[in-house]
Protein backbone atom coordinates (compact mmCIF):
# COMPACT_ATOMS: atom_id res chain seq x y z
CA UNK A 1 0.00 0.00 0.00
CA UNK A 2 1.54 3.44 -0.98
CA UNK A 3 -0.37 6.71 -0.84
CA UNK A 4 -0.97 8.29 -3.84
CA UNK A 5 -1.91 11.46 -3.43
CA UNK A 6 -4.80 13.55 -1.32
CA UNK A 7 -6.69 16.53 -1.81
CA UNK A 8 -4.42 19.53 -2.32
CA UNK A 9 -5.72 21.04 0.90
CA UNK A 10 -3.11 23.18 3.78
CA UNK A 11 -3.79 22.12 7.23
CA UNK A 12 -4.15 18.21 5.98
CA UNK A 13 -1.99 15.74 7.66
CA UNK A 14 -2.12 11.71 6.51
CA UNK A 15 -0.33 9.00 7.28
CA UNK A 16 -0.19 5.15 6.66
CA UNK A 17 -0.04 2.79 9.72
CA UNK A 18 1.28 -0.84 9.91
CA UNK A 19 -1.29 -1.98 11.95
CA UNK A 20 -3.41 -4.90 10.67
CA UNK A 21 -6.19 -3.21 11.66
CA UNK A 22 -5.72 0.57 10.65
CA UNK A 23 -5.26 2.13 6.85
CA UNK A 24 -4.40 5.39 7.70
CA UNK A 25 -4.73 8.09 9.60
CA UNK A 26 -5.61 12.10 8.69
CA UNK A 27 -6.06 15.36 10.73
CA UNK A 28 -7.36 18.57 8.94
CA UNK A 29 -6.03 22.13 11.26
CA UNK A 30 -9.49 24.45 11.50
CA UNK A 31 -9.86 26.23 8.18
CA UNK A 32 -7.19 24.34 6.65
CA UNK A 33 -4.65 26.25 9.24
CA UNK A 34 -4.26 29.85 9.43
CA UNK A 35 -4.30 32.06 6.35
CA UNK A 36 -5.50 29.52 4.07
CA UNK A 37 -8.20 28.98 2.07
CA UNK A 38 -11.70 27.49 3.57
CA UNK A 39 -13.81 25.61 0.92
CA UNK A 40 -17.31 26.47 1.01
CA UNK A 41 -18.72 22.93 0.57
CA UNK A 42 -16.73 18.98 0.45
CA UNK A 43 -17.44 16.89 -1.97
CA UNK A 44 -17.68 13.62 0.08
CA UNK A 45 -16.93 10.83 -2.96
CA UNK A 46 -17.53 6.93 -2.23
CA UNK A 47 -15.74 5.57 -0.03
CA UNK A 48 -15.35 1.60 1.03
CA UNK A 49 -13.62 1.75 3.94
CA UNK A 50 -15.20 2.77 7.38
CA UNK A 51 -13.70 5.03 9.85
CA UNK A 52 -13.81 7.18 13.32
CA UNK A 53 -14.43 10.83 12.89
CA UNK A 54 -13.61 12.83 15.49
CA UNK A 55 -14.43 16.82 14.47
CA UNK A 56 -14.63 19.90 17.21
CA UNK A 57 -16.02 23.29 15.96
CA UNK A 58 -17.63 26.03 17.66
CA UNK A 59 -16.83 24.79 21.48
CA UNK A 60 -19.11 21.38 20.03
CA UNK A 61 -17.02 17.94 19.62
CA UNK A 62 -18.85 15.06 18.10
CA UNK A 63 -17.14 11.31 17.42
CA UNK A 64 -18.90 9.27 14.72
CA UNK A 65 -18.03 5.96 13.11
CA UNK A 66 -18.62 6.56 9.83
CA UNK A 67 -19.42 3.31 7.32
CA UNK A 68 -18.30 3.29 3.83
CA UNK A 69 -20.50 5.19 0.90
CA UNK A 70 -21.76 3.92 -2.15
CA UNK A 71 -23.09 7.48 -3.28
CA UNK A 72 -21.35 10.92 -3.38
CA UNK A 73 -22.61 13.91 -1.46
CA UNK A 74 -21.93 17.18 -0.85
CA UNK A 75 -21.73 18.84 2.56
CA UNK A 76 -21.94 22.44 3.03
CA UNK A 77 -19.07 23.68 5.54
CA UNK A 78 -21.53 27.08 6.42
CA UNK A 79 -19.32 28.56 9.72
CA UNK A 80 -16.30 26.44 8.00
CA UNK A 81 -14.25 23.38 8.50
CA UNK A 82 -13.43 23.00 12.07
CA UNK A 83 -10.81 20.50 12.95
CA UNK A 84 -11.07 17.01 12.24
CA UNK A 85 -9.23 13.38 12.67
CA UNK A 86 -10.04 10.92 11.21
CA UNK A 87 -8.74 6.92 11.60
CA UNK A 88 -9.59 5.03 8.54
CA UNK A 89 -9.39 1.12 9.34
CA UNK A 90 -8.53 -1.77 6.81
CA UNK A 91 -11.34 -3.90 4.96
CA UNK A 92 -11.65 -6.98 7.10
CA UNK A 93 -11.57 -4.90 10.58
CA UNK A 94 -15.08 -4.19 11.93
CA UNK A 95 -16.36 -3.37 15.42
CA UNK A 96 -17.77 -6.64 17.18
CA UNK A 97 -21.10 -4.84 18.26
CA UNK A 98 -21.66 -2.81 15.52
CA UNK A 99 -21.89 -4.40 11.80
CA UNK A 100 -20.71 -2.79 9.20
CA UNK A 101 -23.50 -3.46 6.82
CA UNK A 102 -25.77 -1.59 9.05
CA UNK A 103 -23.24 1.60 8.56
CA UNK A 104 -23.34 2.06 4.90
CA UNK A 105 -24.18 5.44 3.52
CA UNK A 106 -24.54 6.25 6.92
CA UNK A 107 -22.77 7.07 10.17
CA UNK A 108 -23.67 6.51 14.22
CA UNK A 109 -22.37 9.16 16.54
CA UNK A 110 -21.47 9.02 20.30
CA UNK A 111 -23.98 9.65 22.59
CA UNK A 112 -21.90 11.55 24.89
CA UNK A 113 -18.64 13.36 24.19
CA UNK A 114 -16.48 15.67 25.58
CA UNK A 115 -13.03 17.70 24.36
CA UNK A 116 -11.59 14.61 26.31
CA UNK A 117 -13.61 11.44 25.91
CA UNK A 118 -16.33 9.68 24.24
CA UNK A 119 -18.65 7.00 24.66
CA UNK A 120 -18.43 3.42 22.77
CA UNK A 121 -20.46 0.38 22.99
CA UNK A 122 -21.14 1.13 26.70
CA UNK A 123 -17.50 2.83 27.61
CA UNK A 124 -16.36 5.91 27.75
CA UNK A 125 -12.75 5.95 25.84
CA UNK A 126 -10.77 8.86 25.92
CA UNK A 127 -10.53 10.01 22.32
CA UNK A 128 -7.06 9.18 20.17
CA UNK A 129 -5.03 11.78 18.63
CA UNK A 130 -3.23 11.84 14.94
CA UNK A 131 0.00 10.32 17.19
CA UNK A 132 -1.65 7.51 19.79
CA UNK A 133 -4.72 6.25 17.23
CA UNK A 134 -2.90 2.83 16.80
CA UNK A 135 -2.64 2.77 20.76
CA UNK A 136 -5.92 3.64 20.68
CA UNK A 137 -6.94 0.95 18.48
CA UNK A 138 -5.16 -1.58 20.38
CA UNK A 139 -7.07 -0.83 23.24
CA UNK A 140 -10.46 -1.60 21.49
CA UNK A 141 -8.62 -5.61 20.04
CA UNK A 142 -7.58 -6.17 23.74
CA UNK A 143 -10.87 -5.33 24.80
CA UNK A 144 -12.76 -7.68 22.36
CA UNK A 145 -14.63 -4.65 20.52
CA UNK A 146 -12.89 -4.71 17.08
CA UNK A 147 -12.04 -8.05 15.54
CA UNK A 148 -11.02 -8.74 11.95
CA UNK A 149 -11.20 -11.45 9.40
CA UNK A 150 -7.56 -12.07 7.89
CA UNK A 151 -9.09 -13.91 4.89
CA UNK A 152 -10.87 -10.33 3.77
CA UNK A 153 -8.11 -8.71 4.07
CA UNK A 154 -6.42 -10.80 1.77
CA UNK A 155 -9.24 -11.19 -0.95
CA UNK A 156 -10.21 -7.65 -1.12
CA UNK A 157 -6.24 -7.05 -1.70
CA UNK A 158 -6.19 -9.41 -4.61
CA UNK A 159 -5.45 -13.43 -3.06
CA UNK A 160 -7.23 -15.87 -3.99
CA UNK A 161 -8.10 -18.11 -1.09
CA UNK A 162 -7.88 -22.28 -2.10
CA UNK A 163 -9.14 -23.58 0.99
CA UNK A 164 -12.50 -21.54 0.82
CA UNK A 165 -15.45 -21.76 -1.52
CA UNK A 166 -16.72 -18.41 -3.21
CA UNK A 167 -19.77 -18.50 -1.59
CA UNK A 168 -18.24 -18.28 1.58
CA UNK A 169 -15.87 -15.39 0.62
CA UNK A 170 -18.65 -13.86 -0.51
CA UNK A 171 -20.43 -13.97 2.74
CA UNK A 172 -17.61 -12.79 4.85
CA UNK A 173 -16.67 -10.12 2.75
CA UNK A 174 -19.81 -8.82 2.87
CA UNK A 175 -19.99 -9.01 6.77
CA UNK A 176 -16.74 -7.35 7.62
CA UNK A 177 -17.37 -4.62 4.83
CA UNK A 178 -21.07 -4.13 4.77
CA UNK A 179 -19.91 -4.08 0.44
CA UNK A 180 -19.60 -7.17 -2.10
CA UNK A 181 -16.16 -7.59 -3.87
CA UNK A 182 -17.49 -6.28 -7.20
CA UNK A 183 -18.80 -3.16 -5.10
CA UNK A 184 -15.70 -2.65 -2.99
CA UNK A 185 -13.30 -2.69 -6.88
CA UNK A 186 -16.07 -0.57 -8.27
CA UNK A 187 -15.38 1.87 -6.03
CA UNK A 188 -12.04 2.35 -5.22
CA UNK A 189 -11.58 1.84 -9.57
CA UNK A 190 -13.58 5.59 -9.26
CA UNK A 191 -11.14 7.11 -6.68
CA UNK A 192 -8.59 5.95 -8.60
CA UNK A 193 -9.65 7.06 -11.17
CA UNK A 194 -10.32 10.71 -9.67
CA UNK A 195 -7.23 10.80 -8.24
CA UNK A 196 -5.57 10.49 -11.81
CA UNK A 197 -7.72 13.32 -13.31
CA UNK A 198 -7.14 16.01 -10.66
CA UNK A 199 -3.24 15.11 -11.43
CA UNK A 200 -3.72 15.49 -15.32
CA UNK A 201 -3.54 12.54 -16.54
CA UNK A 202 -5.65 12.30 -19.82
CA UNK A 203 -8.81 10.55 -19.71
CA UNK A 204 -7.91 7.58 -21.94
CA UNK A 205 -4.73 6.81 -20.17
CA UNK A 206 -6.46 6.37 -16.90
CA UNK A 207 -9.36 4.30 -19.00
CA UNK A 208 -5.94 2.50 -19.73
CA UNK A 209 -4.54 2.45 -16.21
CA UNK A 210 -7.63 1.73 -13.90
CA UNK A 211 -8.94 -0.79 -16.11
CA UNK A 212 -12.25 0.67 -17.43
CA UNK A 213 -13.54 -0.41 -21.18
CA UNK A 214 -13.71 2.36 -22.64
CA UNK A 215 -13.87 6.60 -22.21
CA UNK A 216 -17.79 6.34 -21.79
CA UNK A 217 -17.42 3.50 -19.15
CA UNK A 218 -15.25 5.91 -17.34
CA UNK A 219 -18.04 8.57 -17.38
CA UNK A 220 -20.56 6.44 -16.49
CA UNK A 221 -18.38 5.70 -13.07
CA UNK A 222 -17.43 9.27 -12.32
CA UNK A 223 -21.48 10.38 -12.87
CA UNK A 224 -22.05 7.13 -10.26
CA UNK A 225 -19.35 7.13 -7.55
CA UNK A 226 -18.29 10.65 -7.85
CA UNK A 227 -21.03 13.25 -8.79
CA UNK A 228 -18.85 14.83 -11.69
CA UNK A 229 -17.00 14.93 -15.22
CA UNK A 230 -13.95 14.36 -16.11
CA UNK A 231 -13.72 18.12 -17.03
CA UNK A 232 -15.27 19.17 -13.63
CA UNK A 233 -12.80 17.28 -11.80
CA UNK A 234 -9.92 19.04 -13.57
CA UNK A 235 -11.45 22.45 -12.85
CA UNK A 236 -13.28 22.17 -9.70
CA UNK A 237 -16.26 24.76 -8.57
CA UNK A 238 -14.77 27.67 -6.92
CA UNK A 239 -15.00 27.38 -3.04
CA UNK A 240 -15.16 23.67 -3.81
CA UNK A 241 -12.40 20.94 -1.76
CA UNK A 242 -12.52 16.85 -3.15
CA UNK A 243 -12.56 14.77 0.13
CA UNK A 244 -9.98 12.64 1.46
CA UNK A 245 -8.46 10.53 -1.43
CA UNK A 246 -5.94 8.04 -1.20
CA UNK A 247 -4.96 4.50 -2.60
CA UNK A 248 -5.54 0.94 -0.72
CA UNK A 249 -4.27 -2.61 -1.76
CA UNK A 250 -7.79 -2.88 -3.53
CA UNK A 251 -7.64 -5.18 -6.32
CA UNK A 252 -9.34 -2.59 -9.13
CA UNK A 253 -8.99 -3.97 -12.71
CA UNK A 254 -11.49 -6.17 -13.71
Amino acid sequence: MALDRFEDFSGLEYRLSDSPYVEGVYRVAPNGGQGSFAPERVVSVVNSNWELLVWASGGVTTVSVRGPETRPTVVPLGGGLGSTFGVIFRHGAFLRMLPVGGLVDSSVSSPYTTPRSFALQGSEWEIPTYQNAETFVERLVRAGLLVRDPLVTDVVAGERPVLVTPRSVQRRVAAATGLTQGMIRQIERARQATMLLRQGVAAAEVVHLVGYHDQPHLARSLTRFVGRTTTQLRRPTTGEMVSLLYKTEVQVRP
